[in-house]
């Protein structure tokens, strides 16, 4: 009984892997319908299943896939063409023996599923009147002449089966005799071969290659050329591939992983003794650890096809029942992710897809009316992008409607009314993310309830990746996944932070750089640290901060160039030791939810290192770098003090202007095209609002020449809500500056000058600089908000 057990389980599993390859076929039918080849594939899957089941007497099972198999059959005889219709009732027949094998897993028997209504469906669509009938070619019909009294669709087609044998295919995979391989290629004479055959049939034991060579008959090159071309098809694609349980290579891939952590330890241990022959062997064992890692990981590797197949269906399906027209292409299905990891991305992967059918793609009115194809498009893509799998699904739909998103956030209570003004597009959007959140007009059986994109990125970023959308107004949306390649072993370099020593996985690290306080230096912005790197303001954090240690100095330490969410920015580490290979060891779920660190390792010396999660760190600096702005104008405000004063000196002509580095809110570069005039004032559209703009040179009367290139550089201030824009010729850098300024300058718009970096500078009256640009913007404010020069 045992043995039967284990052949129902088998064949459970092969009828499921022939149904999701049915599925796809038939939905590929459906756009070809004159494959033949498709055809007789979906024939063949079914028939086997039907075959099977017919001997492990399920007879339900073997009723309704005959019943498929009989439509199939005239499908592929060209008695009835391919048309929706027919696709439909295939696929209610597949879900039929979807159902019926489920219950077969679950109970051990058939249970009372309703076979009979789909079986009433397949014989009306095998017995519906079609003109194609008499139009199908003499070709495709030459094979149905058995079945000629169903073609003029007078008489039903019986369901059994005729007793016609097919004819047996031949078999690729026979080894063809190497004499006759010989001859075909020419490099051997028939009669040779013959001679050489007698021999061995007289009793001489040399192989037929050995007697053509020795009496010089062939050419040794040919023999080995033979016998290679002989010996290729050995095994046919059934006895190539093994199934082996899940569970065995989890538990392998545990073992391989323990093994790293002991090869590092010896190695490390064999290092300090130094002894030569022990450091070949650790080298030796070193790599063939590493030779088995690889190994252990690419049986676990999957192309990500796997969990697509089932979305060409979906996508079907919900189109239909929406009245939409969408074509689904797929891009690097090839692409592979790691088996457990493929499980985590399918729901929300199915959940995008469905999402972008729904909300994202237009109806084909609504379309036409737009200009566009009455066919949605909707595009899946994978890739590989540094040590990650990037998977995108895009539409060409409407695009997401940033201001009504971010109205509904201030109606949930998400975002102040005074925030959104100077949020980034993208941050809108990212508020889809959020639990409870749907713009949604009415709840359907797809969406509207406000769950699924919260759960999309928790799922995302449980597994140690992130997700994020981008979209424009009218030409349709991207949801991006980023996706670690595995979970189990990653390249990480160890770092020490004060005391503690942290694991940084190594994909997210673009560069070092060591900070010797003489040619390189940390400076801040607005109480903030930053780094100059090649010429760009690079934002920075503490690890010590971040992580609540003692603050250490800015002298001696090094800064980790990272990339995370697309955002570049440094971490401060005391010191930067190795890089070496780590075993990820889960964290428990308080761990998690301090959202700092990925997971923990045990590194060479045994001790345990906490890996830090990057993003979180990158989302959690952001946040401290506002509000850490925020503390330092209001100190500067209180205090009214200026002993050192920090400022932006910019270029404007020929002259240097300073700014007060506390009022400025960011820098930004604009297109010279997006710049519009609103009566005699230029404006720029900017994060949802309206910034008006004065160009400095025309407020200090220094007309020239406007500098080259496509774009302007500005300093945004923003104050209640409200912001202006400064424009300048460019940033030269962040100075500080002890001294009081000279008030010897008579000229408008200026309040004095002093002596900053060797070079005569100007300090900018910011106020008079703001009401030149809009001159109703303290109207409502107070007149002790904004800090003197």
């Amino acid at each position: 009984m045992e043995d039967l057990g284990e052949i129902v389980g088998e064949f459970l599993m092969e009828s499921h892997e022939n149904l999701d390859q049915i599925d796809r076929d038939l939905v590929s039918l459906e756009q070809e319908p004159d494959s033949r080849d498709l055809i007789s594939r979906i024939f063949r899957a079914i028939h086997t299943i039907k075959g099977t089941s017919g001997f492990l007497a399920f007879s339900r099972l073997e009723k309704l896939a005959h019943a498929g198999e009989s439509l199939l059959s005239r499908l592929r005889d060209g008695v009835q063409p391919v048309t929706p219709e027919t696709i439909t009732v295939l696929l209610v027949t597949i879900d039929g023996v979807r159902s019926l094998l489920a219950s077969i897993e679950e109970k051990g028997t058939e249970s009372e599923v309703d076979i009979d209504s789909i079986i009433v469906k397949v014989n009306a669509q095998m017995n519906a009147p079609t003109e194609a009938k008499a139009e199908a070619p003499a070709a495709a019909a030459a094979p149905a002449a058995e079945a000629a009294p169903a073609a003029d669709g007078e008489a039903p087609v019986p369901l059994d089966e005729t007793p016609a044998r097919p004819v047996p295919e031949p078999v690729a995979e026979q080894r063809q005799p190497l004499g006759q391989i010989l001859v075909e290629a020419g490099a051997a004479q028939p009669g040779d071969v013959s001679t050489a055959l007698q021999q061995q049939i007289e009793g001489d034991e040399r192989k037929l290659g050995t007697i053509l060579l020795d009496e010089g008959k062939t050419q040794p090159a040919a023999v080995n050329e033979a016998l290679q071309s002989q010996a290729a098809p050995k095994r046919s694609i059934a006895d190539s591939a093994i199934r082996v349980d899940v569970d065995l290579l989890d538990t392998l891939l545990n073992m391989v992983g323990e093994l790293v952590l002991a090869r590092n330890q010896l190695v490390r241990g064999v290092m300090e003794i130094g002894d030569s022959g022990l450091v070949r062997s650790a080298q030796r064992l070193g790599m063939i650890t590493s030779e088995l890692q690889a190994g252990i990981m690419k049986t676990r590797m999957q192309p990500i096809e796997h969990i697509w197949s089932k979305l060409p269906r979906v996508v079907r399906d919900l189109s239909n029942s929406l009245g939409k027209q969408v074509q689904l292409v797929m891009q690097g299905k090839d692409t592979e992710l790691d088996r457990s990891l493929l499980e985590a991305v399918k729901d929300p992967l199915t959940h995008l897809v469905r999402n972008a059918v729904d909300h994202g793609i237009e109806d084909p009115e609504r379309r036409a009316a737009a200009g566009k194809g009455t066919e949605g498009t909707l595009t899946l893509r994978a890739y590989h992008e540094g040590g990650h799998v990037a998977v995108e699904v895009a539409d060409d739909g409407a695009g997401l409607d940033v201001d009504r998103i971010a109205a509904k956030a201030v109606e949930k209570g998400l975002l102040r009314p005074d925030q959104v003004a100077n949020m980034d597009r993208r941050d809108i959007m990212a508020m889809v993310f959020q639990p409870g959140f749907s713009t949604a007009a009415k709840v359907t059986n797809v969406s509207g309830r406000g769950v699924g994109m919260d759960v999309v990125k928790t799922n995302i970023e449980n597994i140690g990746g992130a997700v994020s959308v981008d979209s424009t107004p009218g030409e349709g949306t991207v949801w991006r996944l980023t996706i670690p390649l595995t979970l189990a072993i990653i390249q990480a370099l160890t770092v020490d932070c004060g005391e503690h020593r942290y694991v940084v996985p190594q994909v997210a690290v673009l560069e070092l750089v060591f900070i010797d306080g003489q040619s390189t230096k940390i400076e801040y912005a607005s109480g903030a640290p930053v780094y100059r790197l090649r010429g760009k303001l690079l934002p920075l954090i503490r690890l010590d901060r971040a992580l609540g240690l003692e603050v250490g100095g800015d002298q001696g330490v090094y800064i980790m160039v990272l990339q995370a969410d697309g955002r570049r920015f440094g971490m401060v580490v005391d010191r930067v030791l190795n890089t070496e290979e780590v075993v990820v060891k889960a964290l428990n779920t308080r761990f998690k939810d301090i959202g700092l660190y990925a997971g923990a390792t045990i590194l060479g010396d045994g001790k345990v290192g906490l890996i830090l999660d990057v993003s979180s760190l990158a989302r959690r600096s952001h946040l401290a770098v506002d509000s850490e702005r925020e503390n330092v104008v209001a100190n500067s405000k209180a205090s009214g003090e200026g002993k050192m004063q920090r400022l932006l000196v910019t270029a404007v002509g020929e002259r240097r202007v300073a700014i007060p580095l506390d009022t400025v809110t960011r820098l930004e570069e604009f297109p010279k095209d997006r710049i519009e005039h609103a009566g005699s004032r230029e404006v720029v559209q900017y994060r949802g609002q309206i910034l008006p703009l004065v160009r400095l040179s025309h407020l200090l009367g220094a007309y020239g020449e406007e500098p080259e290139g496509d774009t302007v550089s500005v300093v945004v201030y923003s104050e209640g809500g409200r912001s202006v824009a400064l424009v300048v010729d460019r940033i030269v850098d962040i100075a500080e500056n002890s001294t009081a300024a000279r008030r010897d300058a008579e000229e408008d718009g200026l309040v004095g000058t002093a002596v900053i970096q060797q070079r005569v500078t100007e300090l900018l009256d910011v106020r008079r600089a703001i009401l030149a640009a809009d001159p109703n913007f303290y109207s409502d404010a107070s007149d002790d908000m904004l800090v003197e020069a």
